[in-house]
Formats: C-alpha cells, structure tokens, sequence
C-alpha cells in the first residue's frame, strides 16, 4: 500500500518555528514529525510514499535525501506554485496514487499509534471509497455518523452549526483522527477543483455515497501548536 502524507501546509499555529521551517520538520523528543510518520507507517509494511511539498518544500527535500528516504521509495507531489489544501493537494498528487489500488492519507503534523492494519481491514471488508479514522476526544468540530458508522453530518461544536444529510436521530458525534483509507475511485466523484478541503467533498458526498467511519481509541495527538509539542513528548519518546 501507498500513503500520500500531506506535509505543505504553512503550519501558521506553529509559529515561530515555521517563520523559518516547514512543520513536518518540528521535533517531538528530537525527531522530527515527517521521520516519526514515515517510520510509523513503516511498521506496518508501508514502504511507498508520496509527500506533498509547498512551505519551505525544499527543507522537505534535503532532509529526505540526506537520509536516503528512510530506505523508502518517496515521490515529491510539488505544490510550490500554489498551496492546495487537503483536497487540492489529493487531485494534484493524482498521478501518483491512481492506479486501482487503495492507499492511506495521513496529514504530517498528526502523531498515533492507531493500528493500520486494523484501519485498512475495516476499509476492505465494507468496500467504500473512503473510510476515516475517528474517535472519541475533544475538538472543536465533529463528524456525525448513524448507527452504522456511516458519515451523516458534521457539527461546529462551538456555535453549534450542523451540516446533516438527514434529521439528527441521535448521531455519535466523533473526532476526525486525520488518517484515511481510500479508493481511488474517489478520484471519479470528488467535483471539486483548485484549492480546497477534502471534508468539504466528503460532507457533499455523503449526501449520495456511503463513508464509513472507522473508531479507535489509540493515542492522537494535534502536534499544531507549540504546547501539543509538549503533549505529544509525553507519548512518544
């Protein structure tokens, strides 16, 4: 399996270290988040990757080759020209990742210990384009899923705005873990172009199509601001 780690972001809640780095590069106990994923990812087999690059992409890439990618093979989906979110950055990295089979998305500044293979069974056995790693922990903003864990709306925790396919009957409200399993069949339905949030095409998409939602209860830690540094040091030496 391949896994496309999106790591182009500007990582602006990180500041000051991305005034002058990327933040797949900011370290947790002294090793930087790209390595950490590549080589949590590697446990379970995975051995091909691609990146996307934009803030500081070229940090991004002498890192990779001064350590001969990790005895990887690691493609570069190059977005220095433009910043194109999640769901941009899944469409440009296309040419990469569409050939008939399924492969995992991960964004650079999460660290877990979610078991993959357990995530990638799950996706298999129920045959959906895209499946999403949830649990259940505090954030902001929820996804809302039925009895089945299949994707029915999405709450703003704060303001309480809800985006539903259908009537609320008691959805499970549940933390978006950044970690999917996908098809590239997902490649025929998104519509979207340019620069824009995968969520926003899984939330249009759900209205027609069914994504699943896969639970765990494994460490997840938002390494997007410099007191989650501190937070992720405690879990992951």
């Amino acid at each position: 399996m391949k896994a496309l780690i999106f790591a182009a972001g500007k990582g602006t809640r990180l500041k000051p270290f991305t005034d002058y780095h990327p933040k797949a590069l900011a370290k947790v106990n002294g090793i930087p988040l790209l390595e950490r994923n590549i080589n949590y990812l590697k446990g379970f087999g995975i051995k091909d990757f691609v990146i996307n690059i934009h803030h500081f992409g070229n940090q991004i890439v002498e890192f990779l080759n001064k350590n001969s990618n990790f005895g990887c093979n690691i493609e570069i989906s190059d977005e220095t020209n433009e910043l194109l979110e999640t769901g941009g950055g899944l469409i440009f990295a296309r040419k990469f990742l569409d050939h008939g089979e399924d492969f995992l998305i991960m964004n650079a500044d999460i660290l877990t210990n979610i078991n993959i293979d357990a995530l990638v069974e799950y996706h298999k056995n129920i045959k959906d384009f895209a499946t999403l790693a949830v649990s259940d922990r505090d954030s902001s903003r929820k996804l809302l899923f039925n009895d089945d864990m299949v994707l029915r709306g999405w709450l703003n925790v704060q303001s309480g705005e809800q985006r539903l396919a259908e009537f609320n009957k008691g959805f499970k409200a549940l933390a978006f873990s950044g970690v999917h399993c996908i098809n590239p069949v997902i490649f025929e339905k998104i519509k979207r172009t340019g620069k824009f949030s995968v969520m926003e095409e899984y939330l249009d998409l759900m209205q027609t199509e069914h994504i699943h939602g896969f639970v765990h209860d494994s460490i997840l830690v938002d390494v997007g601001r410099p007191e989650s540094v501190i937070e992720a040091e405690k879990h992951f030496k």
